[in-house]
């Protein structure tokens, strides 16, 4: 594609994103981060109703009114975006790849952190660390990511998500708030790195799946290939002996990754290529907002 092109996709993106955010999330988002703390933003006379503990004695003593101190809420929070662009990604049985769908609620996120003018970073990975961009505020910083999340094309197709986690942990100096996307397929072990992670910054996981992983299709045989290995493999989806084991096997490790977010204190949040996820997404900062 030429720039116009691309040009053109982002700000298609942002159209999109942005009727959202108006329509849905505003509010939620907000409710949900809140900025690091409150801050001093000057003196102002007392009113009947405000708290007394803010009255500014040292000003009402050289004056004839009693003044109390008003403060602002230290709003801009530090954002990371952190995508998986591995092979596994570039899969789909339905209306998009679960790429396509990562992409999407990204964007959505980060056009979200601009509206309440937070500062966003990008941390795209596969087996290796495909790209950082540290955050920053601005439209324009924005897109540029939005452009990367589109167009970047990953140097490697496997995945390991311990090195992803880790890198952040030493990476984030101060604490962040991550959003963390991916699909989970990854037969290393991270439980160390997440809880690392998630004890030093407030992480949220974002899993994106599609129901022909769960072989939900009774239409025969069909050729499977593995992206991240180039294996290929014929199975037969109107084998209910073969998918009740796989599904069987696909539940275990649903519930094993749920415990283990449970237990490092880090929100889950599971997307499907095939289901709408705006209304889920919205329930969740809702519930969370609540939960704080």
């Amino acid at each position: 594609m030429d720039n116009k092109e691309i040009l053109k996709k982002v700000k298609l993106f942002e159209i999109k994103s942005k009727k959202h955010v108006q329509k849905h999330l505003a509010g939620a988002y907000h409710s949900v981060f809140k900025g690091k703390g409150i801050e001093f933003f000057d003196v102002k006379e007392y009113n009947i109703g405000d708290d007394i503990k803010n009255i500014d004695w040292n000003v009402t003593a050289r004056s004839e009114t009693c003044y109390i101190k008003n403060y602002i809420e230290e709003r801009e929070l530090d954002i990371i975006i952190a995508v998986d662009i591995s092979g596994s990604q570039q899969f789909g049985s339905q209306i998009q790849f679960k790429q396509d769908l990562s992409v999407e609620i990204a964007a959505l996120l980060a056009f979200s952190a601009l509206k309440n003018q937070d500062k966003v970073g990008l941390f795209l990975f596969s087996d290796i660390i495909e790209k950082i961009i540290p955050p920053k505020k601005g439209r324009n910083h924005i897109m540029r990511l939005v452009r990367d999340l589109i167009y970047h094309q990953a140097t490697n197709l496997k995945t390991d998500l311990n090195l992803a986690l880790s890198t952040l942990q030493k990476t984030l100096k101060k604490r962040t708030i991550i959003f963390f996307i991916s699909d989970f397929i990854d037969d290393k072990d991270f439980t160390k790195s997440l809880k690392i992670l998630a004890n030093k910054h407030d992480l949220v996981t974002i899993k994106i799946s599609d129901p022909l992983e769960e072989l939900a299709l009774n239409v025969g045989y069909i050729r499977f290939g593995d992206n991240e290995s180039d294996e290929e493999y014929i199975i037969n989806l109107n084998n209910k002996n073969f998918k009740a084991k796989y599904n069987k096997l696909l539940q275990t490790k649903e519930k094993e990754l749920k415990t283990l977010f449970r237990k490092a204190d880090v929100d889950f949040l599971h997307f499907k290529t095939h289901i709408p996820y705006i209304t889920q997404l919205t329930k969740f900062f809702i519930r969370r907002a609540k939960r704080y």
